[in-house]
């Protein structure tokens, strides 16, 4: 009886109810199922920094990063922040900003280096010496204020680039108004 009772048991655990269900029979047609081993999917986040960070990039640069570091480091200090589709429209537009500014400023440079071309040569009086010397040097200063004086235009005399003068004569002076544009311009020293 003992027999017949745990058998009982054992086939109502899977009825509810104490009612005896049968257990399903299994199909001989069996499927069986590969498992195949995966990669672990590399993670990494789009970011933007926000300023120059060594060993990472530059601002304004857009990198891919891990995203432990974009989130325990980056983003808490306000180095960088995440990429969206505003923020890349407006990245774009910054660019397209500045790149129009740029080409703006090269033109000036350019209007600019073709007037002092165009002007002819400067004339710079100095004390004179024996022959053809003369007293002290001809400094980027004296060309700047010669150019303001004639051309009511300030120059910066950082981007004046003279030959040593100590003599009279014609000399050609180098002005760099921009990376891309260098103006040259005829310098006339005499002694009074």
């Amino acid at each position: 009886m003992a027999s017949s009772s745990a058998a009982a048991t054992f086939s109502g655990i899977h009825s509810f109810g104490g009612i005896p269900r049968e257990t399903p029979k299994l199909s001989d047609k069996r499927t069986v199922m590969a498992v195949v081993a995966q990669k672990k999917a590399k993670k990494s986040r789009k970011i933007i920094l926000k300023e120059d960070v060594p060993d990472l990039g530059n601002k304004g640069q857009l990198l891919d990063v891990k995203p432990g570091y974009f989130r325990n480091y980056l983003h808490p200090m306000g180095k960088a922040q995440m990429v969206t589709t505003l923020l890349l429209k407006e990245m774009r537009m910054e660019e397209e900003r500045i790149e129009a500014e740029k080409k703006g400023v090269k033109e000036e440079a350019q209007q600019l280096a073709l007037m002092f071309q165009t002007f002819g040569v400067f004339k710079v009086k100095r004390k004179g010496g024996k022959g053809k010397q003369i007293f002290g040097t001809v400094t980027p200063q004296d060309l700047v204020d010669i150019i303001k004086a004639q051309l009511q235009r300030d120059v910066d005399k950082r981007i004046v680039f003279l030959p040593e003068i100590r003599e009279t004569g014609e000399y050609i002076a180098e002005l760099k108004l921009h990376p891309e544009v260098t103006a040259q311009v005829k310098l006339y020293v005499y002694a009074n």
